[in-house]
């Protein structure tokens, strides 16, 4: 099984490190659990991290449309499975310059570029 990034798999690793004395000083269970101050700043925590992930995820599709790259969903995955690296390869990989709202349909496009990705027209 492949960890989808490593952000995800260090903070199940933390969340689990503190959830797991509770459980222990506790005969509760996940009652005594909940009790815990700790366990619930974990979940908050992993919870936040996945939803960065996808925040990360819609923008990096988002802006390879918006830069007329026909591998948005490519670039998506490449994201997902390598997490930062892909971001950082991303950032570094895609077209350069200002993306600048369309005319036409109000989309943003690279400024440099002769036809919107989104309508066709061009500028």
């Amino acid at each position: 099984m492949q960890v989808r990034s490593l952000g995800a798999g260090l903070a199940t690793a933390c969340a689990l490190a503190f959830v797991t004395p509770c459980w222990a000083q506790n005969d509760n269970g996940a009652g005594g659990c909940a009790a815990c101050g700790g366990c619930g700043f974990f979940i908050f925590f992993i919870i936040a991290v996945l939803v960065l992930n996808v925040a990360i995820l819609i923008w990096v599709a988002r802006d390879a449309k918006a830069r007329g790259m026909d591998s948005a969903v490519l670039w998506m995955l490449l994201v997902f499975f390598l997490g930062l690296l892909g971001l950082l390869i991303y950032i570094f990989a895609r077209p350069q310059g200002n993306t600048v709202q369309c005319p036409n349909c109000g989309n943003k496009r690279l400024q440099a570029s002769v036809r919107c990705p989104h309508c066709g027209i061009g500028s």
